[in-house]
C-alpha cells in the first residue's frame, strides 16, 4: 500500500485500525463520511466525488497537485474494503447541518 500510496498510508492504515471512519446516512441515501483525524478534528469526506475537507487535501491535493488524495480518504476507501466503518443515521437536517458546518468554517 505504501508503494502505491505513498506516506499517506500507514497514517490511513492508523485511522482504519482506530475505528475512526463513520458513514454518515440520511434516510434519502445521501451519505458522507466523517474521520476523526490524528488531530482530533473532525473532517468530512466525500467517496462519491473524492473531496475531503482537511488542510492537507486543499494543499496538496488541489493547490499542489502533488497527491491524489489525503489519509482521511484513504481511510474512508480502506474502511469501505474491509467492512469497518462506523454507522450513522441521521435525519436529512441533520446531514445538511453537517455538511454547511464546514462551509461555515471553510468561509
Amino acid at each position: 500500500l505504501k508503494f502505491i500510496f505513498g506516506p499517506c498510508a500507514v497514517p490511513a492504515l492508523d485511522l482504519v485500525d482506530q475505528r475512526s471512519v463513520t458513514r454518515v446516512v440520511s434516510p434519502s441515501g445521501r451519505t458522507a463520511y466523517q474521520v476523526l483525524g490524528s488531530s482530533g478534528k473532525l473532517y468530512t469526506c466525500y467517496s462519491s466525488c473524492h473531496f475531503c475537507t482537511c488542510p492537507a487535501f486543499d494543499f496538496t491535493v488541489l493547490q499542489k497537485n502533488e497527491s491524489l488524495l489525503c489519509k482521511h480518504i484513504l481511510a474512508v476507501y480502506l474502511s469501505q474494503a474491509l467492512g469497518a466503518c462506523q454507522e450513522l443515521t441521521v435525519s436529512e437536517e441533520q446531514l445538511t447541518n453537517i455538511l454547511l458546518a464546514e462551509d461555515e468554517e471553510e468561509g
